[in-house]
């Protein structure tokens, strides 16, 4: 009786411990969606790759969606991470408007979403939201501009023109405002002249951020604004696919000293370009960073604890002020890029030769 009472408490521990053993797994393979808008920017394929190790090397699975800029197919991948288990979404979307009715499916399950690096508009299902301080990059690209034109001494004037993203995308506020609150006094002085007098957000967007759209339109106000030898002094760029194509429009057809150009997310083709000296600068934004804290928020959410939060005021998606952890970004040109970008890690000198 005695071993019988023995063999049935071992058998009782064991259990007991394989129970343990099996919540424990649960808990650590607990699924996480992961949707990026396409791996045509070398950005979203560093950002989803980033997330992804991240989140498994703190135990949890991933399912990692890219949808090659088709907000349908976009749609239906985050009804498959819905339908698929998922607890939380991180959401890089293509267009912030378009997710409305996927949105509500995942709030009537109890997903938690966090949009990443682009905010879902008008959609109360959206918990939290993940970005650089996407104000202070179009505040950094106009100071630049600012001062390495000296525009606060020269006399000037000096003609700019202007590029910014998909009008999809409510980054572009940030971005392009930002830069025209440190540009448009000197527009409003004359110290600054758009000789093309396309100024406005509306007429300076490029859909899907795409450089071969960059490319013809800045081919086009080449020939018909400065192909008479006017000088162009400088291009906004929000980013750096545009102006990668503001560069390839300029090796085809402009033959003065070439212009000050921004950018944003330190592509390996516009550092290429700046080392060349025909990009200036480009607005660096480490996706590892922005990685991490993610995987902070979505590690806080699934152990119902809070997630980092740095700032309750800045972005309103229509429903209200979404609470946001905001990285800050810092630029990279001919003088600081081996510091920022190779020292650090994100690049190897080769993959920039």
């Amino acid at each position: 009786m005695k071993k019988i009472l023995s063999l049935v408490l071992v058998m009782s521990l064991l259990l007991s411990m394989a129970m343990v053993g099996a919540t424990a797994m649960a808990e650590g393979s607990q699924l996480v969606g992961v949707a990026m808008p396409t791996k045509d920017l070398q950005r979203w394929n560093q950002d989803g790759e980033n997330m992804k190790a991240q989140l498994e090397a703190v135990g949890y699975q991933v399912d990692l969606q890219y949808a090659s800029n088709d907000i349908s197919t976009q749609v239906s991948q985050i009804e498959n991470m819905i339908s698929g288990g998922c607890e939380v979404l991180v959401l890089a979307s293509i267009d912030g408007e378009s997710l409305g009715t996927v949105m509500s499916q995942a709030e009537e399950a109890g997903i938690k979403v966090i949009a990443y690096d682009r905010l879902i508009m008008n959609s109360t299902a959206v918990s939290y939201y993940a970005t650089f301080d996407n104000w202070l990059v179009g505040v950094k690209q106009g100071e630049y501009i600012r001062d390495i034109l000296d525009l606060d001494n020269a006399e000037g004037p000096f003609n700019i023109e202007f590029i910014t993203g998909d009008p999809g995308d409510n980054n572009i506020n940030f971005f392009f405002d930002g830069a025209m609150s440190i540009l448009q006094p000197y527009l409003d002085a004359g110290k600054l002249v758009c000789p093309s007098g396309q100024t406005e957000k509306a007429v300076v967007a490029t859909a899907n951020w795409a450089t071969d759209a960059a490319q013809a339109r800045f081919e086009n106000l080449l020939a018909s604004y400065y192909g008479d030898g006017t000088v162009l002094n400088a291009v906004l760029a929000s980013n750096d696919s545009t102006a990668l194509g503001v560069a390839n429009a300029l090796a085809s057809s402009y033959t003065g000293e070439y212009p000050v150009l921004t950018g944003q997310d330190c592509d390996v083709a516009s550092v290429k370009n700046m080392i060349a000296g025909t990009q200036s600068m480009s607005i660096f934004k480490d996706t590892r960073t922005l990685a991490a804290k993610t995987v902070e928020m979505v590690d806080a959410i699934l152990k119902g604890t809070e997630p980092p939060i740095n700032d309750t005021q800045t972005y309103d998606n229509g429903t209200g002020i979404i609470p946001s952890f905001l990285c800050e970004p810092v630029f990279a040109d001919i003088n600081n890029y081996k510091e920022i970008l190779i020292d650090s890690g994100y690049y190897t000198e080769d993959s920039l030769k």
